[in-house]
């Protein structure tokens, strides 16, 4: 069992008490199940709903004649989340640490990203670097808040995970591809396709409450990358940044784009993967003295 932290182990602990009379067999206890896991999801997005329902009521509510730019507004508001997470241990310093790494490497792709027009933020406030105002650095970390608070809650495990220097390899190839595309050739599919060669063995396994569950890699992250495409959708429609067609009114995000939040799963995995190690289902078979919610 990965640790939890002490504010997640008095939810499950109270959880397991709440949950302890369920049946363990039939359709309440398929019901449960079911119930748990998006529980538990919605446990590991806390970071990124947070802030997305900020960008959410900030389009609707900010006042336009405000003091403080919207885009500071939303900076601050973001690094009250951050703070907040960790000061009520929601996530541990060692956590802190990977997602302050995806903070840094998703600014560096914001300010080329912006410079050659990809999409574009409002021109307003001072807490920006460039084009690029700081909130924009937390959407990245909500991602990597996401990954590894999913490590822990979910006790992910990994049959045949493929050895973590290639893995590396690959999302260094990927991270670059998202500049050099712009100067010569897309290797996007080539890369898409390495992916499934890479991953295409690797099963992960899962425990939600009673039950462990098995689910392909590959499959987890073109799910999770459709999420992060609605909440995208969302933000855009907020304005918190808007791509080229949508400058002249929004609309959905294009389908497309989904490839890419595909491959930034895996710079995402690769990242997390240095701080839990990917561990064998086996070591999964020492379970706790009592069930966990």
């Amino acid at each position: 069992m990965r640790e939890l932290t002490a504010v997640e182990e008095l939810i499950d602990g109270s959880a397991s008490r709440f949950l302890g009379s369920a049946p363990a067999q039939g359709l309440r206890s398929r019901l449960t199940e079911f119930t748990v896991f998006g529980l538990k999801q919605a446990w590991a997005c806390v970071f990124g709903a947070s802030l997305l329902a900020v960008i959410f009521a900030a389009h609707l509510w900010y006042p336009a004649n405000a003091g403080l730019a919207r885009n500071d507004f939303l900076t601050i508001a973001a690094v009250v989340i951050q703070i907040l997470m960790v000061a009520t241990r929601l996530e541990t310093l060692r956590e802190l640490r990977v997602i302050v790494l995806f903070h840094l490497v998703g600014t560096a792709m914001e300010l080329f990203k912006t410079d050659v027009g990809s999409w574009s933020y409002e021109a307003e406030g001072v807490l920006r670097v460039g084009a690029v105002p700081l909130f924009s650095g937390f959407m990245y970390a909500a991602v990597g808040s996401y990954m590894v608070r999913v490590y822990r809650v979910f006790d992910l495990r990994f049959a045949r995970y493929p050895r973590r220097w290639i893995t590396a390899v690959l999302a260094a190839a990927i991270y670059v591809n998202f500049f050099s595309h712009h100067f010569i050739v897309d290797a996007r599919w080539v890369l898409l396709a390495a992916v499934v060669v890479i991953y295409g063995r690797c099963v992960m396994h899962f425990r939600v409450f009673r039950r462990r569950f098995r689910m392909p890699l590959v499959v987890s992250f073109l799910l999770v990358a459709l999420f992060i495409w609605i909440a995208e959708n969302i933000a855009t429609w907020s304005h918190a940044w808007l791509y080229p067609s949508q400058l002249d009114g929004w609309h959905l995000v294009s389908p497309d784009k989904l490839v890419s939040w595909f491959l930034l799963m895996i710079i995402s995995v690769v990242l997390v993967a240095w701080v839990y190690r990917p561990m064998p289902p086996d070591a999964a078979r020492v379970l706790p003295r009592r069930n966990r919610a």
